[in-house]
Protein backbone atom coordinates (compact mmCIF):
# COMPACT_ATOMS: atom_id res chain seq x y z
CA UNK A 1 0.00 0.00 0.00
CA UNK A 2 1.03 3.63 -0.57
CA UNK A 3 2.10 5.52 2.37
CA UNK A 4 0.42 9.04 1.09
CA UNK A 5 -2.20 9.99 3.39
CA UNK A 6 -5.23 11.56 1.85
CA UNK A 7 -8.82 11.86 3.35
CA UNK A 8 -12.52 11.31 2.42
CA UNK A 9 -13.50 15.05 1.25
CA UNK A 10 -9.67 16.77 -0.23
CA UNK A 11 -9.93 17.38 -3.80
CA UNK A 12 -7.03 16.72 -6.10
CA UNK A 13 -6.31 17.16 -9.99
CA UNK A 14 -5.93 13.72 -12.21
CA UNK A 15 -1.97 15.02 -12.12
CA UNK A 16 -1.70 15.38 -8.11
CA UNK A 17 -3.42 11.94 -8.05
CA UNK A 18 -0.67 10.52 -10.32
CA UNK A 19 2.08 11.89 -8.83
CA UNK A 20 0.84 10.32 -5.69
CA UNK A 21 -0.36 6.73 -6.33
CA UNK A 22 0.87 6.02 -9.88
CA UNK A 23 -1.31 5.23 -12.89
CA UNK A 24 -2.59 7.37 -15.59
CA UNK A 25 -4.65 10.92 -15.99
CA UNK A 26 -6.88 9.04 -18.83
CA UNK A 27 -9.44 5.66 -17.89
CA UNK A 28 -12.27 6.06 -15.47
CA UNK A 29 -10.02 3.06 -13.65
CA UNK A 30 -6.63 3.02 -13.38
CA UNK A 31 -4.82 -0.07 -11.54
CA UNK A 32 -1.66 1.71 -10.32
CA UNK A 33 1.85 0.01 -11.72
CA UNK A 34 4.30 1.44 -8.50
CA UNK A 35 1.65 1.39 -5.82
CA UNK A 36 -0.86 -1.67 -4.47
CA UNK A 37 -4.04 0.88 -5.72
CA UNK A 38 -6.56 1.11 -7.79
CA UNK A 39 -8.33 4.52 -8.27
CA UNK A 40 -11.56 4.77 -9.92
CA UNK A 41 -13.04 7.54 -10.98
CA UNK A 42 -16.84 9.15 -11.76
CA UNK A 43 -18.57 12.20 -13.04
CA UNK A 44 -22.43 12.57 -12.38
CA UNK A 45 -22.49 14.80 -16.05
CA UNK A 46 -21.04 12.26 -17.85
CA UNK A 47 -22.69 9.95 -16.45
CA UNK A 48 -26.33 11.05 -17.42
CA UNK A 49 -25.34 11.46 -20.90
CA UNK A 50 -25.27 7.48 -20.80
CA UNK A 51 -28.68 7.32 -19.18
CA UNK A 52 -26.74 6.08 -15.52
CA UNK A 53 -26.23 7.44 -12.45
CA UNK A 54 -23.33 5.86 -9.86
CA UNK A 55 -24.12 6.94 -6.40
CA UNK A 56 -24.89 6.22 -3.32
CA UNK A 57 -28.37 3.61 -3.10
CA UNK A 58 -30.47 5.34 -0.30
CA UNK A 59 -31.35 1.86 0.78
CA UNK A 60 -28.85 0.51 3.22
CA UNK A 61 -29.13 -3.34 4.11
CA UNK A 62 -27.83 -5.35 6.76
CA UNK A 63 -24.44 -5.01 5.88
CA UNK A 64 -24.15 -1.06 5.70
CA UNK A 65 -24.16 1.86 2.82
CA UNK A 66 -23.70 0.71 -1.04
CA UNK A 67 -21.88 2.56 -3.58
CA UNK A 68 -23.08 1.83 -7.16
CA UNK A 69 -20.01 1.93 -9.71
CA UNK A 70 -20.64 1.51 -13.27
CA UNK A 71 -17.55 -0.34 -14.91
CA UNK A 72 -15.76 0.74 -18.08
CA UNK A 73 -16.18 0.53 -21.45
CA UNK A 74 -18.45 3.09 -23.08
CA UNK A 75 -19.32 1.32 -26.21
CA UNK A 76 -21.02 -2.09 -27.05
CA UNK A 77 -21.75 -4.91 -24.11
CA UNK A 78 -18.84 -4.45 -21.19
CA UNK A 79 -17.07 -6.80 -20.65
CA UNK A 80 -14.99 -8.55 -16.86
CA UNK A 81 -11.25 -8.45 -18.98
CA UNK A 82 -9.20 -6.04 -18.57
CA UNK A 83 -10.08 -3.09 -16.19
CA UNK A 84 -13.12 -4.11 -15.24
CA UNK A 85 -11.51 -7.27 -13.79
CA UNK A 86 -8.95 -5.69 -11.70
CA UNK A 87 -11.54 -3.74 -10.61
CA UNK A 88 -13.70 -7.08 -9.88
CA UNK A 89 -10.14 -8.99 -8.10
CA UNK A 90 -8.82 -6.28 -6.20
CA UNK A 91 -9.47 -7.75 -2.77
CA UNK A 92 -7.58 -11.10 -4.29
CA UNK A 93 -4.48 -9.41 -5.47
CA UNK A 94 -4.28 -7.40 -2.82
CA UNK A 95 -4.47 -4.12 -4.10
CA UNK A 96 -6.69 -0.78 -1.83
CA UNK A 97 -9.59 1.00 -4.24
CA UNK A 98 -10.11 4.50 -3.85
CA UNK A 99 -12.95 6.34 -5.13
CA UNK A 100 -12.57 10.07 -6.59
CA UNK A 101 -16.00 11.93 -7.92
CA UNK A 102 -15.63 15.04 -10.39
CA UNK A 103 -16.57 18.39 -9.24
CA UNK A 104 -15.45 21.02 -11.28
CA UNK A 105 -12.87 22.44 -13.04
CA UNK A 106 -9.83 24.15 -11.69
CA UNK A 107 -10.51 28.03 -11.78
CA UNK A 108 -9.71 29.14 -15.42
CA UNK A 109 -8.82 25.86 -17.54
CA UNK A 110 -10.38 22.70 -17.98
CA UNK A 111 -8.88 20.92 -15.78
CA UNK A 112 -10.98 18.65 -13.55
CA UNK A 113 -11.10 18.58 -10.15
CA UNK A 114 -11.70 15.15 -8.09
CA UNK A 115 -13.14 14.61 -4.51
CA UNK A 116 -11.92 11.89 -2.72
CA UNK A 117 -14.56 9.94 -1.28
CA UNK A 118 -13.02 6.97 0.35
CA UNK A 119 -11.09 3.65 0.44
CA UNK A 120 -13.87 0.62 -1.09
CA UNK A 121 -13.67 -3.10 -1.44
CA UNK A 122 -16.24 -4.79 -3.92
CA UNK A 123 -18.97 -6.65 -2.36
CA UNK A 124 -17.95 -10.38 -1.35
CA UNK A 125 -22.04 -11.83 -2.12
CA UNK A 126 -23.09 -9.66 -4.52
CA UNK A 127 -20.30 -7.85 -6.14
CA UNK A 128 -21.70 -7.02 -9.55
CA UNK A 129 -25.27 -6.81 -11.21
CA UNK A 130 -25.84 -6.23 -14.97
CA UNK A 131 -28.11 -3.73 -16.17
CA UNK A 132 -28.22 -2.18 -19.45
CA UNK A 133 -27.64 1.50 -20.40
CA UNK A 134 -26.76 3.15 -23.34
CA UNK A 135 -23.75 3.37 -25.19
CA UNK A 136 -21.79 5.90 -26.50
CA UNK A 137 -23.48 6.10 -29.42
CA UNK A 138 -27.23 6.05 -28.26
CA UNK A 139 -27.58 2.03 -28.24
CA UNK A 140 -28.84 -0.14 -25.65
CA UNK A 141 -26.01 -2.27 -24.81
CA UNK A 142 -25.08 -4.47 -20.93
CA UNK A 143 -23.13 -2.81 -18.62
CA UNK A 144 -21.65 -3.99 -15.18
CA UNK A 145 -22.54 -2.33 -12.30
CA UNK A 146 -20.06 -2.92 -9.07
CA UNK A 147 -21.67 -2.78 -5.56
CA UNK A 148 -18.94 -1.21 -3.22
CA UNK A 149 -18.34 -1.44 0.25
CA UNK A 150 -16.77 1.66 2.37
CA UNK A 151 -13.66 -0.07 3.87
CA UNK A 152 -12.68 2.95 5.99
CA UNK A 153 -14.20 6.84 6.63
CA UNK A 154 -16.06 7.68 4.10
CA UNK A 155 -17.61 11.07 2.78
CA UNK A 156 -21.26 11.08 1.75
CA UNK A 157 -22.50 14.09 -0.08
CA UNK A 158 -26.10 14.68 -1.01
CA UNK A 159 -25.30 15.05 -4.50
CA UNK A 160 -23.73 11.30 -4.55
CA UNK A 161 -26.71 9.51 -3.79
CA UNK A 162 -28.67 7.97 -6.49
CA UNK A 163 -32.29 9.34 -6.61
CA UNK A 164 -35.13 7.46 -5.94
CA UNK A 165 -37.71 7.03 -8.59
CA UNK A 166 -40.55 9.14 -8.95
CA UNK A 167 -43.12 6.72 -9.92
CA UNK A 168 -42.75 2.41 -10.52
CA UNK A 169 -41.89 1.73 -13.88
CA UNK A 170 -41.59 -2.04 -15.37
CA UNK A 171 -39.93 -2.35 -18.77
CA UNK A 172 -39.73 -5.24 -20.61
CA UNK A 173 -36.44 -6.12 -22.19
CA UNK A 174 -34.59 -8.38 -24.26
CA UNK A 175 -33.24 -11.04 -22.87
CA UNK A 176 -29.50 -11.59 -24.12
CA UNK A 177 -26.93 -14.03 -23.12
CA UNK A 178 -25.47 -12.88 -19.68
CA UNK A 179 -22.14 -15.17 -18.88
CA UNK A 180 -19.42 -13.32 -20.00
CA UNK A 181 -16.39 -15.48 -21.24
CA UNK A 182 -14.14 -13.19 -18.86
CA UNK A 183 -15.22 -15.63 -16.17
CA UNK A 184 -12.86 -18.32 -18.07
CA UNK A 185 -10.16 -16.41 -17.24
CA UNK A 186 -10.32 -16.69 -13.71
CA UNK A 187 -8.11 -18.77 -11.56
CA UNK A 188 -9.82 -21.78 -10.15
CA UNK A 189 -10.68 -21.33 -6.38
CA UNK A 190 -8.77 -24.42 -4.95
CA UNK A 191 -8.79 -23.11 -0.84
CA UNK A 192 -11.18 -20.63 1.06
CA UNK A 193 -8.94 -17.69 1.43
CA UNK A 194 -9.06 -16.46 5.20
CA UNK A 195 -10.29 -13.27 5.88
CA UNK A 196 -8.06 -11.57 8.91
CA UNK A 197 -8.71 -8.24 9.90
CA UNK A 198 -7.92 -5.13 7.58
CA UNK A 199 -4.23 -4.10 8.51
CA UNK A 200 -4.05 -0.28 9.91
CA UNK A 201 -3.96 2.07 6.79
CA UNK A 202 -0.14 2.56 4.95
CA UNK A 203 0.90 -0.40 6.92
CA UNK A 204 2.37 -1.81 3.43
CA UNK A 205 0.93 -5.17 4.23
CA UNK A 206 -1.49 -6.80 1.57
CA UNK A 207 -5.40 -7.77 2.57
CA UNK A 208 -6.75 -10.99 2.21
CA UNK A 209 -10.60 -11.40 1.76
CA UNK A 210 -12.43 -13.97 -0.33
CA UNK A 211 -13.98 -12.59 -3.75
CA UNK A 212 -14.07 -15.92 -5.82
CA UNK A 213 -17.08 -17.77 -4.29
CA UNK A 214 -19.85 -15.57 -5.22
CA UNK A 215 -18.38 -14.74 -8.28
CA UNK A 216 -18.14 -18.21 -9.31
CA UNK A 217 -21.96 -18.50 -8.17
CA UNK A 218 -22.72 -15.92 -10.78
CA UNK A 219 -20.78 -17.84 -13.24
CA UNK A 220 -22.77 -20.66 -12.54
CA UNK A 221 -26.38 -19.33 -12.59
CA UNK A 222 -25.23 -17.46 -16.00
CA UNK A 223 -24.40 -20.48 -17.84
CA UNK A 224 -27.53 -22.39 -16.99
CA UNK A 225 -29.63 -19.15 -17.46
CA UNK A 226 -27.75 -18.84 -21.09
CA UNK A 227 -28.62 -23.05 -21.87
CA UNK A 228 -31.81 -22.45 -20.91
CA UNK A 229 -32.10 -19.50 -23.04
CA UNK A 230 -31.11 -20.90 -26.06
CA UNK A 231 -33.32 -23.75 -25.45
CA UNK A 232 -36.93 -21.76 -25.29
CA UNK A 233 -35.60 -19.69 -28.83
CA UNK A 234 -34.79 -22.72 -30.37
CA UNK A 235 -38.27 -23.59 -29.36
CA UNK A 236 -39.11 -20.61 -31.39
CA UNK A 237 -40.12 -19.05 -28.01
CA UNK A 238 -40.03 -15.49 -27.31
CA UNK A 239 -38.17 -14.53 -23.76
CA UNK A 240 -37.58 -11.47 -22.23
CA UNK A 241 -36.56 -10.26 -19.13
CA UNK A 242 -38.18 -7.55 -16.49
CA UNK A 243 -36.71 -4.35 -15.13
CA UNK A 244 -38.54 -3.50 -12.09
CA UNK A 245 -38.09 0.47 -10.65
CA UNK A 246 -40.17 1.07 -7.45
CA UNK A 247 -41.41 4.41 -6.40
CA UNK A 248 -39.52 5.79 -3.44
CA UNK A 249 -36.32 3.10 -3.76
CA UNK A 250 -33.05 4.02 -6.18
CA UNK A 251 -32.53 0.45 -6.50
CA UNK A 252 -33.15 -1.91 -9.03
CA UNK A 253 -35.02 -5.31 -9.22
CA UNK A 254 -34.26 -7.23 -12.62
CA UNK A 255 -35.72 -10.71 -13.26
CA UNK A 256 -34.19 -13.50 -14.66
CA UNK A 257 -36.09 -15.33 -18.18
CA UNK A 258 -39.61 -14.76 -18.81
CA UNK A 259 -41.06 -16.68 -21.41
CA UNK A 260 -43.79 -14.48 -23.42
CA UNK A 261 -44.78 -16.80 -25.51
CA UNK A 262 -46.21 -19.47 -22.41
CA UNK A 263 -46.17 -16.41 -19.83
CA UNK A 264 -44.05 -17.91 -17.38
CA UNK A 265 -41.95 -15.94 -15.17
CA UNK A 266 -38.30 -18.50 -14.20
CA UNK A 267 -36.14 -17.76 -11.48
CA UNK A 268 -32.64 -19.31 -11.92
CA UNK A 269 -30.27 -20.68 -9.36
CA UNK A 270 -26.81 -22.15 -9.47
CA UNK A 271 -27.50 -24.56 -6.96
CA UNK A 272 -30.74 -27.05 -5.84
CA UNK A 273 -30.08 -27.08 -2.14
CA UNK A 274 -32.70 -25.68 0.40
CA UNK A 275 -31.52 -22.03 0.37
CA UNK A 276 -31.65 -21.31 -3.02
CA UNK A 277 -35.23 -22.74 -3.43
CA UNK A 278 -36.23 -20.84 -0.47
CA UNK A 279 -34.55 -17.86 -2.10
CA UNK A 280 -36.38 -18.44 -5.47
CA UNK A 281 -39.45 -18.66 -4.21
CA UNK A 282 -39.22 -15.32 -2.14
CA UNK A 283 -37.77 -13.55 -5.33
CA UNK A 284 -40.80 -14.71 -7.53
CA UNK A 285 -42.98 -13.67 -5.25
CA UNK A 286 -41.83 -10.61 -4.73
CA UNK A 287 -41.62 -10.08 -8.53
CA UNK A 288 -45.31 -10.93 -9.20
CA UNK A 289 -46.46 -7.97 -7.43
CA UNK A 290 -44.91 -5.85 -9.95
CA UNK A 291 -44.71 -7.30 -13.52
CA UNK A 292 -47.71 -6.45 -15.84
CA UNK A 293 -49.04 -10.40 -16.96
CA UNK A 294 -50.26 -10.98 -13.10
CA UNK A 295 -51.54 -14.05 -14.75
CA UNK A 296 -47.71 -15.66 -15.17
CA UNK A 297 -47.21 -18.70 -14.11
CA UNK A 298 -43.71 -18.63 -11.73
CA UNK A 299 -41.05 -21.05 -12.42
CA UNK A 300 -37.97 -22.37 -10.55
CA UNK A 301 -35.60 -23.49 -12.86
CA UNK A 302 -32.15 -25.84 -11.34
CA UNK A 303 -29.42 -27.24 -12.72
CA UNK A 304 -30.71 -30.53 -11.15
CA UNK A 305 -33.47 -32.33 -9.65
CA UNK A 306 -33.54 -31.37 -5.76
CA UNK A 307 -34.60 -33.69 -2.87
CA UNK A 308 -38.13 -34.53 -2.61
CA UNK A 309 -38.90 -32.35 0.15
CA UNK A 310 -37.98 -29.41 -1.55
CA UNK A 311 -39.89 -30.73 -4.74
CA UNK A 312 -42.78 -30.22 -2.65
CA UNK A 313 -42.27 -26.91 -1.53
CA UNK A 314 -42.27 -25.50 -4.60
CA UNK A 315 -45.46 -27.17 -5.33
CA UNK A 316 -46.99 -26.11 -2.47
CA UNK A 317 -46.31 -22.52 -3.03
CA UNK A 318 -48.42 -23.19 -6.58
CA UNK A 319 -45.05 -22.49 -8.80
CA UNK A 320 -43.43 -25.17 -11.29
CA UNK A 321 -40.10 -27.07 -11.19
CA UNK A 322 -37.65 -26.90 -13.96
CA UNK A 323 -34.46 -28.70 -14.05
CA UNK A 324 -31.32 -29.51 -16.24
CA UNK A 325 -31.27 -33.01 -17.08
CA UNK A 326 -28.52 -33.81 -20.04
CA UNK A 327 -29.35 -31.71 -22.63
CA UNK A 328 -33.46 -31.76 -21.59
CA UNK A 329 -35.08 -29.94 -18.82
CA UNK A 330 -37.47 -32.07 -16.92
CA UNK A 331 -40.46 -29.82 -15.73
CA UNK A 332 -41.05 -28.03 -19.41
CA UNK A 333 -43.28 -26.66 -20.70
CA UNK A 334 -44.96 -25.71 -17.42
CA UNK A 335 -48.41 -26.36 -17.73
Amino acid sequence: MTSVQITPGDVFTRADLKEMFGGSTQGGIIPSRTSDNILIFTDHKSAKRYGYQDGWLAEEDETGPVFEYTGEGSYGDQTLKGKNGSLLRHAEEGRALHLFIAIGKVEGSDTKLHRYVGEFSVDENDPFIERQALDSEQNTRWVYVFRLRPVTEIEQAPEDFVPPAPKTVITQVPATPMADPAFALRRPVEVTASKPAKPEKNSGKKITRKPTGPVEVKRIEAELSDRFLAFLQEQGHEVTRFDIRIKGLASILFTDLYDATDNVLYEIKSKSDRGAVRAAIAQLIDYRRHIPPQDARLAVLLPECPHEDLVDLVDSAGMALVHENGDKFTGWPVA
